[in-house]
């Protein structure tokens, strides 16, 4: 483990850095410690999604964003910094990490690709294809699922409307930008306390840009309910 104000080493040409934001609380998820810290198949949840990082040469850098006072990870690999500098919303955790990546020398232009911890099942295949995807596009992107069911509108507890989902997507992470545009995008809302902000293409979007859509996989879901902690183990038990 390096610490998140250890300076990055230069390279020539932009880099790709993952940023973890791992200081939420999982309320939903039926927990006593924060979700991203239960074991699923035998490890803490985060470790397994760290390892898909790790599994992917071109990730220079993996900083993980900590509540304040955290001391469950304490990890020896140089690649790996953690920083404690969660807020209170994932916006403002991942805000306050890209100002650590910047910190300790990262580049504006370098890419960042953020991605919840609770999405331990992604895979270095998943974040490879949007590596290669968003590398030379000018916005950047994110993995995402077209949508697979009926889409229901709601009135007072009964269906109001079938929506048309032929272009409605499911957004995942990782979601890959430009460190630089996607801190100013934050920074424009920052004030309101990121408000309308659910993830960084969101922000990207309020700022006036359209991130690139790359097909995912229904098995990179974010473990949420307590129902989601045994499938995402069989998934796992189920992989080589």
């Amino acid at each position: 483990m390096t610490d998140a104000s250890t300076p990055i080493p230069h390279v020539a040409g932009p880099r790709c850095h993952a940023l973890l934001p791992c200081a939420g609380t999982g309320s939903r998820a039926g927990t006593v410690a924060p979700k991203q810290y239960e074991p699923v198949a035998g490890l803490p949840m985060v470790l397994h999604t760290l390892a898909a990082f790790q599994a992917v040469e071109r990730i220079d850098t993996c900083l993980i964003v900590l509540a304040p006072g955290d001391r469950f990870l304490s990890l020896d690999e140089p690649r790996i910094r953690l920083a404690r500098c969660g807020g209170d919303t994932r916006a403002a955790s991942v805000f306050n990490g890209l100002q650590a990546l910047q910190d300790a020398g990262a580049s504006a232009q370098d890419w960042v690709l953020v991605h919840d911890a609770a999405r331990c099942l992604v895979t270095a295949a998943q974040i490879n294809a949007l590596i290669d995807a968003c590398w030379n596009d000018a916005v950047g992107g994110l993995l995402a699922l077209k949508l697979p069911d009926t889409l229901k509108t709601e009135a007072a507890g009964r269906v109001a409307a079938t929506v048309d989902r032929s272009d409605k997507w499911l957004a995942q992470t990782p979601q890959m930008f430009r460190i630089g545009a996607l801190q100013a995008a934050l920074a424009a809302r920052a004030a309101s306390g990121f408000v309308g902000i659910t993830d960084e293409a969101s922000a990207i979007e309020l700022a006036g840009h359209a991130p690139l859509l790359v097909p995912g996989s229904a098995q990179n879901f974010k473990v949420t309910y307590p129902e989601d902690f045994a499938l995402a183990e069989a998934i796992l038990k189920s992989r080589p």
